[in-house]
């Protein structure tokens, strides 16, 4: 089917040369002029440009500038005035599995994750996160946003006083080469512009340090405290689960 369009376009273009057309070059690649298949709905949106806001990245560690960071092994944190630092840990295993990054009552969690060469992770993560949060009687929608499509979910919890509330929240993920970063952005900077902007410019602030080492799709990349550096018992790191969060330690004031 294909050597059948090369041939027919080399004859109208032939014919065209002789009335006297303005030939266009032949590229030698088809083009299909019926209709194609519609994206489907969760497909991810790339923003037509990107806002003045944000950085360049998140970057991996290959094509990062140089600028003041706060190390946390598989991520490296920007140095933000007000910026509070406070650290996940599993209780089980005492590794650190995430980090929140909090301005102004606002808390930003990021986490990244090991992902193939060949594609990108958060097509699949994002509708596994959906599905579980509909499962747990919440809503999800997707939306574009600046890094693409993202999530905005209501999850329901228990209030103190035995009422049931919902807890919103804004998932954002970035597919970079070989690793997968997830934010989840809570808290007023969901409700203000000028503070989720803050938040975003954050965000392609991030440095993720994959290392070379061979790990399994969507495992997640060790994290340390601050200044420490991981000791020569490797840290367990378990896959995604974008719903569970451990214990904190606030680091940096």
């Amino acid at each position: 089917m294909a050597l059948f369009s090369r041939r027919k376009r080399r004859q109208q273009e032939k014919a065209l040369e002789l009335e006297g057309a303005d030939e266009q070059p032949d590229n030698g690649e088809d083009h299909d002029t019926g209709s194609s298949e519609a994206p489907s709905p969760d497909s991810p949106e790339e923003p037509a440009e990107r806002p003045e806001h944000l950085a360049d990245g998140p970057y991996d560690e290959a094509d990062a500038p140089e600028e003041d960071r706060i190390d946390l092994g598989g991520i490296e944190v920007p140095t933000v005035d007000g910026l509070e630092l406070r650290m996940e840990v599993d209780q089980r295993s005492g590794s650190v599995t995430g980090a929140n990054l909090v301005i102004a009552g606002s808390s930003l969690q990021v986490q990244a994750f090991a992902a193939p060469k060949s594609r990108g992770l958060w097509d699949e993560v994002r509708s596994s996160l959906r599905d579980s949060v509909v499962k747990q009687g919440g809503t999800a929608e997707t939306r574009p946003g600046v890094f693409g499509t993202e999530l905005i979910t209501r999850l329901p919890v228990k209030r103190a006083d035995g009422r049931t509330g919902y807890r919103p929240a804004r998932f954002i993920g970035v597919d970079g080469p070989r690793w997968f970063l997830r934010a989840i952005l809570t808290g007023k900077a969901l409700g203000d512009k000028e503070q989720s902007q803050r938040f975003e410019t954050l965000v392609s602030r991030l440095t993720v340090v994959r290392g070379s080492e061979a790990m399994a799709p969507q495992e997640l990349i060790p994290l340390h405290l601050p200044g420490q550096r991981p000791g020569l018992i490797p840290q367990r790191a378990s896959a995604i689960d974008p719903l569970e969060r451990g214990p904190e330690i606030t680091e940096v004031g």
